[in-house]
């Protein structure tokens, strides 16, 4: 079983929703946990009560994944900080879900290069420590990225490129002792795409059940990758 204390990662999207409760579940296992976000208050505000959890450090920054600049300067500054990087979670995303003739061309673009060229220039940025350290990059895809369904053409194509983007990074890194795993929740409680979540939500999968499915990934015998995860209620509504 491997041991994450000190382990250090990188949460995009990491000041709420699927993103923070991760970098909880990460800062209970007393990690190490750079997260990003849009503002710098959510950035501030969303690590100071990370580090509030358990013994471990968690510091925010401020970058947009559709910039590579942006990724490039804060894996260079987790590097500066703590010397390495042991883990990456691409999860930063965003959903537009309109019919084609609605679906304008600056949602197509914000839709592709937040969920699909984002992650790319993650993984770029990260890539080179990553394989220093052994490490897991770990992306949050969706079911939709298996699944079309009206009103998705945008997202869709962002999540099912995705899933091809990871399972095929697999197969470039592995021989590098970089170990790669995509996940595809189904509905979780979260604000994304303006939901507000309530008791209503109980019977959607948790922010902190995510984060409980990576703890697990980053145990596991190093000998083992689950590559492809899918993960759905157990009883949909």
């Amino acid at each position: 079983m491997e041991n994450i204390a000190n382990k250090v990662a990188l949460i995009t999207g990491g000041t709420k929703g699927i993103g923070y409760g991760i970098a909880e579940a990460l800062m209970q296992e007393n990690a190490k946990v750079a997260i990003t976000g849009r503002s710098k208050a959510s950035a501030d505000k969303a690590a100071a009560n990370l580090n509030r959890i358990g013994s471990g450090e968690a510091i925010g920054f401020v970058a947009d994944v559709r910039k590579m600049a942006d990724q490039q300067k804060v894996v260079d500054a987790i590097i500066k900080k703590w010397g390495r990087l042991d883990v990456l979670v691409a999860n930063a995303g965003i959903g537009y879900f309109n019919p084609i003739e609605s679906l304008t061309e600056d949602q197509w673009n914000e839709t592709i290069d937040t969920n699909l060229t984002g992650v790319f220039y993650s993984v770029k940025a990260s890539l080179e420590a990553l394989k220093q350290s052994r490490g897991y990059v770990i992306t949050m895809a969706s079911l939709a990225g298996i699944n079309f369904f009206a009103g998705a053409t945008a997202y869709n194509a962002s999540k099912f490129g995705l899933v091809g983007f990871t399972q095929a990074l697999m197969l470039d890194v592995r021989n590098h002792g970089v170990k790669t795993t995509t996940i595809l929740p189904g509905s979780v409680s979260t604000n994304f795409n303006n939901h507000q979540p309530s008791d209503k939500d109980a019977w959607k999968i948790q922010p902190e059940d995510l984060g409980q499915m990576v703890i697990d990934l980053l145990k596991m015998n190093p000998r083992t990758l689950p590559s492809k995860i899918e993960v759905r209620p157990s009883i949909p509504k």
